[in-house]
């Protein structure tokens, strides 16, 4: 499986890292960043960029599209190239993915319609205004549409596709590989209360 991790300015690092390590170490799975041009896309802190190592032109076909999410969602949006590489690429795809607000460059590149998505908690509930049906789910599938909630939520995303394209026993293995066991210190349900502080450390001005 040939999957193409989209790159843009202002991406959050781990909606990318995640699910590149877990679709990576996958035997036969291989994955590439892309971006408009080949070359360093620096992330939402400004303090650490990724390769691409590809352009959109280079990979017109890849089996797998996973679009991470980020402060620099609103820019991407508003792409053309990168939404139109996006759409035309979707036509081939087994699996066309988000991360986070991710989700919503696959609104502005019109595959959500009519769609069951989900996003960060967030922000989910503004993807009904693209089209989209909103839901508060950790993994959402809808047809060959995939999205994931909150930032570390791709791992998991990557390991569903990875056991219904690979199977189980691939999926089990590279989660044991990567020792992939949340165990948080913190219990998501307590945290209400820090929601605005939360979004102000993400925020994606929508």
């Amino acid at each position: 499986m040939d999957v193409a991790i989209l790159l843009y300015p202002g991406f959050t690092a781990l909606d990318v890292v995640g699910p590149y390590t877990a679709l990576a170490f996958a035997p036969g799975w291989t994955v590439t960043l892309v971006a408009g041009q080949p070359g360093p896309v620096i992330d939402d802190q400004s303090t650490m960029s990724l390769m691409a190592t590809a352009s959109y032109e280079e990979v017109p076909r890849p089996d797998v599209i996973v679009v991470p999410g980020g402060p620099g969602t609103v820019p991407a949006m508003n792409d053309k190239a990168l939404t139109d590489w996006l759409g035309s690429a979707h036509e081939h795809t087994t699996w066309t993915t988000s991360v986070c607000s991710g989700a919503f460059v696959l609104a502005a590149a019109g595959l959500l319609a009519g769609k069951r998505a989900t996003s960060h908690w967030g922000w989910v509930e503004h993807l009904a205004g693209l089209g989209a049906e909103p839901v508060n789910e950790r993994v959402v599938f809808d047809g060959k549409i995939v999205t994931a909630a909150g930032v570390s939520s791709g791992i998991d995303m990557a390991l569903e596709l990875l056991a219904r394209d690979a199977g189980e026993h691939t999926a089990q293995a590279v989660q044991l590989a990567i020792e992939y066991d949340p165990q948080p210190p913190y219990d998501m349900q307590t945290l209400g209360g820090l929601r605005e502080e939360a979004l102000k450390l993400i925020d994606v001005s929508f």
